[in-house]
């Protein structure tokens, strides 16, 4: 029997939804046209946040159980009426992505299985200049709710002087969005680095539980994620729902209402009859626009006074006066032996070369990220680091790192007993359409004499195995699948 469909019109557009019954949320029970449902009674809140913006798809075909896979070109097999805009990539490569003006393609993109929405800070009419900064409040584990709540009226506090009005949000996971409408005026760069000033300035007025620190080994408190800023990175917008048992919802709020905010209270279930009483607590944000001269400012003086850039995601260009790419807990290694070289800090020399060359031109792509990983070192456990940090698990799930993580503290339950929950790195990666993990620890807090050394991961999980090579900067094509082994056993019960 052929899958059943349901054809729905909204604003004079019909959109087909496959598989209506299909459930994602399967603690809730909420199915893909409860998702669709959903989107459409929000509709106008929900296209404050995404209305005119090119969208990477994060789809979750399957439901939240399952891992989702990123898109980002727009399906060849789209209506008509939904618009795309183009990428370009330092590859040269280009990518056209999805672009939703109305509720009809909040349910299109909802029937692809994308149940949050993950905007990019530009209009369509002009990819090089964001009209959004944002602010990411990102707790360490173990980090309560409360002091989240804290660092966003910090937040406020600091926006303040320089002019500008934040807007913020439940992120529907355990932070707290700010975003901020600027001028088209300024670059990727230019928003980053006004961005990373705000975060520096924050963990001044509140340096007990507040961070701008990048390295997970150094961070406590709540970190200010000013990278969230960089180019083609993007984040979940309002109303977007997250993928959480209960289908909870990254809901704008009212800044008298965040210091008692309880993120649990908005869900898919709850928030469109709370929307339909109160209505848009972001709706004014068009209309608050302001300028970054202050904020710049600030990082210039900054500057002068010895903080200059901060470390940019591992996969992105290197920047000009960005210090070096390398952990602190490797940081000895580094400087000892591969200063320079790209083995630690940054891609192979050859490409960190072509990478200055275009930084040092101009190039309005140079900030993008590039599609390699970096390097994959095998752990030894030789040197003795400032930062005991050893890794521990790659797995293409999150669950699979965490059976790993389970596995290392049976084999070391004296040492796991001194673990606190800061102390687990879970790093999600981004590979070519999914996201891969690795966990590490931080053995600070485990006396000396019990730390174990470096192990072979278990699981070791290598996102390029069914592939000729990796994906690297400067490739115009994609590397291909490796051809199966025509002498492979074909027998399911071989």
């Amino acid at each position: 029997m052929a899958p059943r469909k349901e054809h729905i019109e909204v604003g004079g557009r019909e959109v087909t939804i496959s598989n209506p019954d299909k459930v994602y949320f399967p603690k809730a029970g909420y199915t893909k046209l409860d998702v669709v449902r959903y989107f459409l009674a929000v509709a106008e809140g929900a296209l404050v946040g995404v209305r005119g913006r090119p969208m990477a798809l994060k789809r979750f075909v399957d439901g939240i159980d399952k891992e989702p896979f990123f898109q980002k070109r727009a399906p060849d097999n789209r209506p008509a009426w939904m618009r795309v805009a183009t990428l370009t990539f330092p590859s040269g490569r280009t990518a056209d992505e999805i672009v939703v003006d109305e509720a009809a393609g909040l349910a299109w993109v909802a029937n692809l299985g994308c149940i949050d929405l993950n905007p990019h800070p530009v209009r369509a009419d002009d990819m090089d200049h964001p009209d959004e900064l944002r602010v990411d409040l990102d707790p360490v584990p173990g980090v309560p709710w409360s002091q989240v709540r804290e660092v966003a009226v910090v937040v406020r506090e600091a926006l303040e002087p320089v002019g500008l009005t934040g807007w913020p949000k439940t992120s529907g996971s355990r932070g707290i969005h700010v975003n901020v409408r600027i001028e088209r005026r300024w670059t990727y760069p230019q928003v980053r680095r006004a961005a990373l000033a705000l975060a520096r300035d924050v963990e001044r007025r509140a340096p007990s539980i507040a961070t701008s620190k990048w390295w997970k080994e150094e961070r406590h408190g709540v970190f200010l994620d000013y990278n969230q800023n960089a180019k083609d990175r993007t984040v979940a917008s309002a109303y977007s729902v997250r993928p959480l048992p209960d289908a909870r919802v990254s809901f704008p709020l009212r800044w008298d209402e965040v210091a008692d905010v309880a993120a649990e209270d908005f869900t898919l279930a709850t928030v469109p009859a709370i929307y339909a009483e109160r209505g848009d607590a972001g709706a004014g944000i068009d209309d608050a626009v302001g300028s970054l001269d202050a904020l710049l400012e600030l990082s210039a003086r900054h500057e002068a006074e010895g903080m200059g850039d901060a470390p940019w995601p591992p996969n992105y260009a290197k920047q000009a006066g960005e210090p070096p790419r390398v952990q602190p807990s490797r940081k000895r290694r580094y400087d000892t032996e591969y200063e320079g070289r790209g083995v630690d800090g940054g891609p192979p020399p050859e490409v960190a070369a072509e990478r200055a060359a275009a930084v040092a031109a101009g190039d309005r792509n140079a900030g993008l990220p590039t599609e390699w990983e970096g390097t994959r070192p095998t752990p030894t456990g030789r040197r003795k680091t400032s930062i005991p940090v050893i890794e521990i698990a790659r797995a293409a799930t999150k669950a699979e790192v965490n059976e790993g993580l389970e596995r290392w503290k049976a084999r070391h339950p004296e040492a796991a007993a001194h673990l606190e929950p800061a102390d687990i790195l879970t790093d999600g990666m981004r590979g070519r359409a999914y996201v891969w993990y690795r966990l590490r620890v931080n053995l600070i807090h485990v006396p000396e004499a019990l730390r174990p050394p470096q192990e072979p991961l278990d699981p070791d999980y290598d996102p390029w195995a069914g592939y000729e090579w990796p994906d690297r900067a400067g490739q115009p094509e994609r590397a291909p699948r490796k051809p199966r082994d025509p002498t492979a056993a074909t027998d399911p019960g071989a």
